[in-house]
């Protein structure tokens, strides 16, 4: 059934056809039309769970992580400083392995105070062990829901993920949604089981203390337990086309990427515009070709390495800057082709920070820079769009 859906309630749809039994819930600018929506269903009868209006954005979380503690399917959702207020419990969860499924309304952080949308407030947060996950479109939110619970649940995983929407870019745009039945996404997604619960037949220790003897078997298990994400990816990937008829790509989408003399490397919302200026510079004889990664963690190093091991030029667009250094996803990137001996002509280019919009010719403008670095031009590693440093200093 197709309906016209904002990014929010698409993903608001996810969750309904994953039936957990526990939602938690803060509101947030703009993730609260999620939290809304999922309430009304919940009153509405359908869709059975507890629905618990929390005191605050550490609250959510941790009661997410009391409940999946319990052995049930959980949910949460936050944005921005909400996000980062969740900090603390982000790390339990992760080390306590507990599969929860949170939504994050991509929001610049303060100060100063700003309400729109870019990545600083997930992409800040890469290290507290949990699979992060970026979607480009409203349809890619409502599928990646029902792949997030079959991930995040594999036996080989047990770790907490975090789907990763642009806000009001995509939270707050309407688009036509293909959602599936109920019977359907029974069928792909089964009924949640683990032994990592509270059992008063069978008692576990949970929440225990590692000192510096053992601590470093539970961190190096949750390392490659991590690692293991990429191939349930695939598998998930699999049985997801096979269930509903949609196909995704993996951890990174390679659009044209084969013969391509210059590649954009971005994430979220922006690869929908940067795929169609891909298509423009085609037409007039130039080789671009766009690199969207899906999944920031586990980061898909080879992948990207192989995707422009071949360029003759690369640049990272972002909406992140890690200051006094460079973007994040840059610094990812480098990492990845340094690993795998790759060194290619690169720039970093940091652009929609708090809202700020990203414009066609702004891609075209980065593409152009592109060529430029691969014929030797003296440029700056990192740029800035739509803004000239003079202007601030």
């Amino acid at each position: 059934m197709k309906r016209f859906l904002s990014g929010d309630e698409a993903l608001a749809e996810g969750v309904r056809l994953c039936r957990p039994k526990v939602i938690s819930a803060y509101p947030i600018t703009p993730q609260t039309v999620v939290v809304e929506r999922l309430s009304e269903m919940v009153e509405a009868g359908t869709l059975d769970a507890k629905y618990m209006h929390v005191e605050s954005e550490h609250s959510a979380l941790s009661a997410a992580m009391g409940a999946s503690a319990t052995g049930v399917r959980t949910f949460t959702a936050t944005s921005s400083q909400g996000l980062l207020y969740m900090a603390e419990v982000l790390t339990y969860s992760a080390g306590g392995r507990f599969p929860i499924v949170m939504m994050n309304a991509n929001r610049s952080t303060a100060l100063p105070w700003n309400i729109y949308g870019d990545q600083r407030d997930s992409l800040a947060l890469l290290d507290h062990g949990w699979i992060q996950a970026y979607a480009e479109d409203n349809q890619e939110a409502l599928d990646m829901t029902l792949m997030a619970y079959a991930i995040a649940e594999d036996a080989r995983v047990s770790t907490p993920f975090m789907i990763n929407l642009d806000g009001f870019a995509l939270t707050h745009t309407y688009e036509s949604v293909d959602i599936p039945t109920q019977d359907e996404a029974d069928a792909f997604l089964p009924e949640y089981k683990t032994a990592n619960r509270f059992d008063f037949e069978n008692p576990v220790n949970m929440g225990y203390s590692a000192g510096p003897a053992t601590n470093k078997f539970f961190k190096c298990a949750e390392h490659v337990d991590m690692m293991n994400v990429a191939g349930v990816i695939d598998e998930v990937e699999a049985k997801f086309e096979a269930t509903f008829g949609r196909k995704y790509l993996g951890m990174v989408e390679a659009y044209r990427c084969d013969d391509a003399d210059f590649v954009l490397v971005t994430l979220g919302s922006i690869a929908g515009l940067t795929r169609n200026v891909v298509d423009e510079l085609r037409e007039a004889g130039t080789k671009a070709g766009l690199l969207k990664i899906r999944y920031m963690r586990p980061f898909p190093a080879k992948q990207i390495a192989d995707a422009l091991s071949n360029v003759k030029s690369f640049a990272v667009l972002e909406k992140d800057i890690s200051f006094g250094s460079e973007g994040t996803v840059f610094t990812n990137v480098k990492s990845a082709l340094y690993d795998n001996n790759v060194t290619k002509p690169a720039l970093n280019f940091v652009g929609g920070l708090g809202g700020d919009d990203i414009s066609e010719d702004d891609i075209l403008g980065i593409f152009d820079k592109c060529k430029k670095k691969a014929e030797g031009a003296d440029l700056p590693v990192v740029n800035w769009v739509n803004l000239d440093e003079s202007e601030v200093f």
